[in-house]
Formats: structure tokens, C-alpha cells, sequence
């Protein structure tokens, strides 16, 4: 695949008949479904899980994500999904990068940049990155 970053954690998606919608293809809320779940893969395979984050008491919650949507999706065809951590500021925020690729013709779908905001998990008041977080997405930060 032709990443637009080097060093990027992948996944695969095979598109459900649940996804598509009255236009006959994937609907874009269902692009924020594979955000979510690389995303969780890709905080998982770092070291930190959401077993780790209920430890904490800390959740990156999105605060904004910029979709551009390039070319449409269709039941049946296998999508594969990159993201980076981009930015880690070591106080509140985190921001990832992703770009969506159809495997059979390996042309971008969509790009994404989303911004997540530590907060607590009790209270959902904005807390710092524990350090736990800053030693294990730090190092995963690639350069735009």
C-alpha cells in the first residue's frame, strides 16, 4: 500500500451488509466504526488496554475529527485502515492520523485527523496523560 506516513498500524475490514446505507454504499458513520476499533487495536498492540485505562481513570475522548471522504466503499470489498499517533502534547491531548485504502484497486477512501482529550473516566473532567500513557504512545508518535 501506498501510506501517506511511514510506520503505520493496520487493519482489515471486510464492508457488512449492515454498513451500507440508502445509497448503496458505506455509510460515513460507519468509517468512524473503523477509526474506533484501529484505534483500540493499535493502543492494544502499544501495550495499553482498556483495563489499563480503567486503572488510571483516564479516557482519550474525541474532541474533533476532520474526515475528508475521497471515494466511495461497497458491500463485499476488504478496506484496509492505517493510523499514526501524530501529536502527543505530554499534558492533555493526543491526535491520530488515518487513511482508509480499498485493498483491490489500493485507493485512499478517506483521511482523517482526530483529536482526543485525556479526561477522567469518573468525572469527565479533563485530567493530564498519566505517565503510563506518555511512556508508551511517545515513542509511537511518527512525523507528519
Amino acid at each position: 500500500m501506498q501510506w501517506d506516513l511511514a510506520q503505520p498500524f493496520t487493519a482489515r475490514f471486510t464492508v457488512t451488509a449492515e454498513a451500507i446505507d440508502h445509497y448503496k454504499h458505506v455509510n460515513n458513520a460507519e468509517y468512524l466504526r473503523y477509526i474506533e476499533e484501529v484505534s483500540w487495536q493499535h493502543s492494544n498492540a502499544l501495550g495499553l488496554t482498556m483495563d489499563d485505562y480503567e486503572r488510571l481513570d483516564r479516557a482519550l475522548v474525541v474532541i474533533r475529527h476532520e474526515i475528508d471522504y475521497t471515494a466511495p466503499a461497497f458491500e463485499g470489498e476488504t478496506l484496509e485502515i492505517a493510523t499514526w499517533i501524530v501529536e502527543y502534547d505530554q499534558r492533555f491531548q493526543v491526535a491520530r492520523q488515518f487513511q482508509l485504502v480499498r485493498v483491490s484497486d489500493k485507493k485512499t477512501l478517506m483521511r482523517c485527523i482526530t483529536r482526543f482529550a485525556c479526561v477522567a473516566l469518573t468525572s469527565g473532567k479533563l485530567r493530564r496523560l498519566p505517565e503510563e500513557f506518555t511512556a508508551i504512545y511517545l515513542p509511537a508518535v511518527v512525523k507528519k
